[in-house]
């Protein structure tokens, strides 16, 4: 079971102020903590540290979080790891940029430590759950291994971001229920992250894109479900 004690968090940021503050808070509440200060780094660090979060900046020099993100999503000891971004309020930052690079969750600075703690907890909660959840899920032609986060279609190895595979998941763990957007928004990103309805609607093309268009129905006016009629 997940618990602060056996969860690794990197902070990733180029103002050592921030770093600071996240280092004390976290390390406080028994979380083990490593650090970079900008998105390549952070690259090298996350290979040899393994953290189960990623907490980064998105604004950061050499290079930034947004790109740092995908090339992390692209290897896959990372693929299941929390990446929460930390933004300012004045900048210009593309939500659905953000989640099409595999982002998990947003904090806004001026960071409030026990917010963020609240938040961790919930994303430790969370894969504690799914460490519990069957590992594997033969439907619809499809077969989903939770433990590599691996989609087989017949000899056909499919390979899904974070997000994409949880979503599909979800929908296949209960087939043939109708899941409103909301409802899917709480289940796979968390009822305590702000995520636009429409980030769900995006999910669901790319994954058809991937897997075919006839496991996941459209319900208009309802949501969407696994389809196995």
């Amino acid at each position: 079971m997940q618990t602060a004690s056996n969860y690794r968090i990197l902070v990733v940021d180029d103002d050592p102020d921030i770093v600071e503050l996240l280092h004390y808070n976290l390390t406080r509440e028994g979380y083990e903590v490593a650090q970079a200060e900008n998105g390549k780094k952070a690259i090298e660090v996350a290979q040899a540290f393994k953290p189960n979060v990623i907490l980064m900046d998105v604004m950061m020099p050499v290079l930034d979080g947004i790109a740092a993100c995908r090339q992390l999503r692209e290897m896959n000891e990372f693929r299941s790891t929390h990446i929460i971004f930390l933004t300012a309020r004045s900048e210009e930052f593309s939500e659905v940029a953000a989640f099409d690079a595999g982002a998990d969750d947003f904090i806004t600075k001026p960071i409030k430590p026990r917010a963020l703690l609240s938040r961790l907890a919930a994303f430790a909660r969370r894969d504690s759950q799914q460490e519990a959840e069957e590992k594997i899920i033969d439907i619809g032609g499809l077969r989903i291994d939770r433990t590599s986060f691996a989609v087989y279609k017949g000899e056909d190895k499919i390979t899904l971001p974070k997000k994409e595979f949880e979503l599909l998941a979800f929908l296949a763990a209960t087939p043939n229920k109708v899941f409103s957007r909301e409802e899917l928004l709480n289940n796979v990103w968390g009822s305590d992250v702000y995520v636009i309805a429409r980030t769900v609607d995006v999910h669901i093309r790319k994954v058809r894109e991937k897997i075919g268009e006839d496991n996941i129905k459209t319900i208009k006016g309802v949501g969407y479900k696994f389809n196995t009629d």
